[in-house]
């Protein structure tokens, strides 16, 4: 099977352990997905498919070429389509339904999504600063403080933690463990917090038991 599947973020609850205890998870809407293209290593340089999420309803937009390149895997128009990493030994073709049946409780999963934007914001929010003196008088507040020197370098360095756009960036979290699998309603539960506003797309794949979340 796939190691990965297309899901939209639901929202956030929470569930009970056998113990008692709150345990949050996010409720994830896993497919179901078909399979619209197989790439090769011979023909494509890699193992892959491409993916298709299939929704209440299909895609209406779908221009003359995208409709021949469905119609050629006999699937009907999508209009998310994303490619997940085929494993070794792995193979799907064309035309095959993949549900989050692939996924077990208990196995780890790494979610990628769209972090909500935030705007144009200052570095106390961006990055965290924590700005001069809140007393009278001050000119001090919420400003970054020094960028560089005037005489030498004479310059801003690239990269400096200024001012500036934030969030609106593909995000991935790794190793959140999967609480609970529902195929029949097509949703994966899984611990923790995924990146994204309700109703985001998210990419769903297999981890490596890793927590770390990181910015790609």
């Amino acid at each position: 099977m796939v190691n990965g599947l297309i899901g939209r973020k639901i929202g956030m609850t929470q569930l009970f352990s056998e113990d008692g205890r709150a345990v949050p998870v996010t409720v994830l809407r896993a497919g179901p997905c078909v399979v619209v293209q197989r790439k090769t290593r011979e023909r494509d340089g890699y193992e892959a498919v491409q993916l298709g999420f299939v929704e209440d309803r299909p895609d209406r937009r779908a221009t003359k070429p995208m409709r021949g390149h469905f119609e050629k895997a006999g699937v009907p128009p999508t209009r998310v389509l994303r490619e997940v990493e085929l494993g070794e030994g792995q193979d799907m073709q064309p035309g095959e339904t993949v549900t989050c049946e692939i996924f077990a409780p208990g196995e780890r999963v790494d979610v990628i999504g769209t972090s909500k934007g935030r705007g144009f914001q200052g570095v106390m929010k961006r990055h965290g600063f924590g700005g001069g003196r809140a007393t009278h008088g001050s000119m001090f507040h919420r400003a970054p403080g020094s960028i560089g020197a005037s005489a030498y370098p004479a310059r801003v360095f690239a990269g400096m933690r200024m001012a500036g756009h934030m969030g609106a960036r593909r995000v991935t979290v790794k190793g959140l463990e999967v609480v609970q699998v529902d195929p029949e309603r097509n949703l994966l539960l899984v611990r923790g917090a995924v990146p994204g506003a309700r109703g985001s797309l998210v990419v769903i794949r297999r981890g490596h038991g890793s927590v770390a979340a990181r910015a790609e």
